[in-house]
């Protein structure tokens, strides 16, 4: 069961990029980026009033938000701030760069999930897996290649270089989830509540030096019906993922080359709405991805 949660958290990640894209295109990153957490939170806020006052009927219903020690706040902050800092840096690299080049390097998630995976939950890949795994980074290498068709020189653009430091600090969240979820017994809507609530915290923080003082910034924003639609899709994929990581044989390491079928998507119909270029050339890495994680899966 936990496989199929993984197979729908991918399909409303790759429903929420498409949004991003169509969000962030020719807007002001932050207010964007709070505005879909501000969206996600408030879709979550009634269970948390339920808890409170209706604890039966949240519980019932499966989404009763615990009370929590301080301590596993402390926790929860440190996950805020590092979903944060991946964040700001992938939302600047999407703004500046195409989806169909973005997505592919945000797949080379798995191999830093890889690593952790073995050297921290001590998971133990099968040959099929490893060569999966292989596949995935080569593929991603060879849309390196396309890119540079498109003007996007790899070793000089540095959009490029916040896409790669986005997917490692998201790859370390990923690996943080399972010991949140499995160790501190989280159930999501808890996890998911409070670090709405202290993600919004953080970005309130850094708008009110980058964003408020600053008038032209504040007209240039543009409110567009993607920026909630994105918070909504990203707390639908994250429960799926998180209800998936409650499972105690579930493995980090496939959850997240899972994930990677959002590609699909992301790269298919977002190359056909946003109009990007090579598209069909773009199908052979992509094609490559998706053999990986065939292999990750189904060995």
């Amino acid at each position: 069961m936990w496989m199929y949660l993984g197979l729908l958290a991918a399909l409303f990640l790759g429903l929420h990029n498409l949004c991003k894209k169509h969000a962030v295109r020719g807007n002001e990153v932050f207010p964007v980026l709070l505005g879909t957490l501000i969206a996600g939170f408030l879709l979550i806020l009634p269970f948390y009033i339920g808890s409170i006052y209706a604890p039966e009927a949240t519980k019932e219903i499966g989404f009763y938000v615990e009370s929590i020690p301080w301590t596993t706040h402390g926790y929860i902050i440190i996950k805020s701030m590092i979903m944060a800092a991946s964040w700001i840096l992938a939302y600047q690299a999407l703004k500046h760069l195409p989806l169909t080049i973005v997505t592919p390097i945000r797949s080379a998630g798995p191999f830093f999930t890889f690593i952790g995976a073995i050297f921290i939950y001590k998971e133990a890949p099968n040959n099929y897996q490893w060569i999966g795994f292989f596949l995935i980074i080569l593929s991603v290498l060879l849309y390196s290649r396309i890119g540079k068709k498109e003007g996007i020189h790899f070793k000089s653009n540095k959009w490029v270089f916040a896409i790669i430091g986005a997917t490692f600090l998201g790859a370390s969240s990923g690996l943080y989830d399972k010991f949140l979820i499995q160790s501190l017994m989280l159930n999501p809507q808890t996890l998911q509540f409070w670090f709405c609530f202290y993600t919004i915290i953080i970005l309130l923080i850094i708008l009110s030096i980058t964003w408020f003082p600053y008038p032209q910034k504040r007209k240039d924003f543009k409110f567009r019906w993607s920026i909630p639609a994105v918070g909504i899709l990203l707390q639908t994929a994250d429960y799926f993922y998180f209800k998936a990581l409650q499972d105690p044989d579930a493995m980090i390491m496939l959850l997240s080359a899972i994930k990677r079928s959002q590609i699909i998507i992301a790269v298919v119909i977002g190359g056909l709405i946003f109009k990007e270029q090579n598209k069909r050339q773009k199908l052979i890495p992509l094609a490559g991805i998706m053999i990986g994680v065939f292999l990750i899966l189904y060995s």
